[in-house]
């Protein structure tokens, strides 16, 4: 079961400090998530530690998911663009074939 996300507040950074402990509480309490501007400008943000763990999480994940993208380049790094783009647009067209088959012979069979 997923939580509700904790609402976001934008405060000064001026009346953050002069309410820090009732910020921190609902920070800590997974409650709120405060982003700290400056002049109207955005300068930070408060968050819990579960929070800050989800986003090393997804920073990992991402880091991974771009060195599998990465690792896939590489692997095509001598193939000629336009070769590539023919060869895509070839697996999609088959793909797509491959699909409306499927689909046909499940509706015959429906």
């Amino acid at each position: 079961m997923h939580e509700t996300e904790p609402l976001t507040q934008t405060m000064n950074v001026t009346a953050a400090r002069e309410h820090w402990s009732q910020v921190i509480n609902a920070v800590v309490r997974g409650k709120r998530r405060v982003v700290l501007e400056e002049a109207g400008i955005p300068v930070a943000a408060l968050v819990s530690t579960a929070d800050l763990e989800r986003l090393r999480r997804d920073d990992a994940q991402r880091a991974a998911d771009f060195a599998i993208l990465d690792r896939i380049g590489a692997a095509f790094a001598d193939i000629p663009d336009e070769e590539l783009e023919r060869e895509v647009a070839l697996a999609v067209a088959e793909a797509r074939a491959d699909l409306r088959a499927e689909r046909e012979q499940a509706h015959r069979h429906a």
